[in-house]
């Protein structure tokens, strides 16, 4: 029997590179606008640590910043094991992002400025100022993405057709994304 991606009629396999990959990281992290951010990837036989983050910002390199507290498990575990995992899903049918990267943690008083949202004072009760804040930096070192080539709309009614002929209409894409 053929794999799914064996039955398309068209390619749904696009790997991106430099300014493209970082472009595409950007594009669907502004879409989730939340992440799984997930640390203890080295221990042998226990579950990962896994907790929504926002990404306070990608910048032109393809590195992802996020506030936290000092004093957090989160900070703990990147301390110990610098290996992360980030996932991200926009919708329920696209939109998807997959990176593993090396997160490294900064008091830089300048980037949290840079960074700063008024709603993170739900967090950080001394606002910006808070002497808890802390930046992370992830630097990935593999990305995956899935998406749809032509938006929601047109991946559904591809779909619809394709299962009322009962052909394989698929309008996803993915692909490796070298940053």
């Amino acid at each position: 029997m053929d794999s799914i991606n064996k039955q398309q009629e068209e390619s749904n396999k696009k790997d991106l590179h430099g300014k493209e990959a970082i472009e595409k990281v950007k594009e669907l992290v502004n879409i989730a606008e939340a992440c799984f951010f997930c640390t203890d990837l080295n221990k042998v036989g226990v579950p990962l640590s896994i907790r929504p983050m926002a990404v306070q910002k990608v910048d032109d390199d393809g590195n992802l910043w996020f506030l936290s507290a000092s004093d957090s498990h989160k900070n703990e575990e990147v301390q110990r094991d610098p290996f992360v995992h980030l996932l991200f899903q926009g919708s329920k049918y696209a939109d998807f992002l997959n990176i593993y990267g090396l997160a490294s943690i900064v008091n830089d008083r300048e980037k949290i400025n840079e960074l700063w949202n008024p709603l993170l004072k739900t967090w950080f009760t001394e606002g910006k100022d808070d002497p808890r804040i802390t930046v992370i930096k992830v630097e990935p070192t593999e990305a995956y993405y899935w998406d749809n080539k032509h938006g929601n709309a047109v991946a559904f009614v591809k779909q619809s057709v394709g299962s009322i002929l009962g052909k394989t209409l698929d309008d996803s894409i993915e692909g490796k994304l070298d940053l």
